[in-house]
């Protein structure tokens, strides 16, 4: 998907993550590090991922990521996720950000990628993930 492609709202749903990009998680000229952005992803698919699986898990993958646009200072980030497979001990997870600009109402998507996390036993070892209720 292009920039040109990217649609103009975020998911009609509840972030599972909301976040305020701060001058600390900054460069220079005021942009918003990646690997600030990436954790706040990370976060957000951890925590659906627990929720998932009723439990523990640990991050194994990222098998794709990519940055369409930019995060400044002030700018408020919402991650969405979705659980789009589900193996024996895993589950993969797409997750969205979007920005919305300080002092503006323009909203866009700013990056998306696909999490694999596994679930994990209090020993760390991966356990099956339970079946939906």
């Amino acid at each position: 998907m292009t920039a040109d492609d990217t649609p103009e709202s975020p998911p009609a749903r509840e972030p599972t993550l909301r976040a305020i990009a701060m001058p600390a998680d900054s460069n220079a000229r005021g942009d918003i590090f990646g690997g600030w952005l990436l954790s706040q992803m990370d976060l957000a698919g951890g925590s659906a991922a627990m929720r998932r699986t009723k439990g523990r898990v640990a991050t194994v993958a990222i098998t794709s990521m990519t940055f369409h646009k930019p995060v400044f200072i002030g700018d408020e980030v919402s991650a969405y996720t979705e659980v789009v497979k589900i193996g024996r001990t895993s589950l993969a997870i797409r997750i969205e950000a979007w920005a919305r600009r300080f002092a503006a109402e323009e909203t866009v998507k700013v990056t998306e990628g696909l999490f694999t996390y596994v679930a994990i036993d209090a020993d760390r070892k991966p356990r099956p993930v339970p079946p939906e209720a």
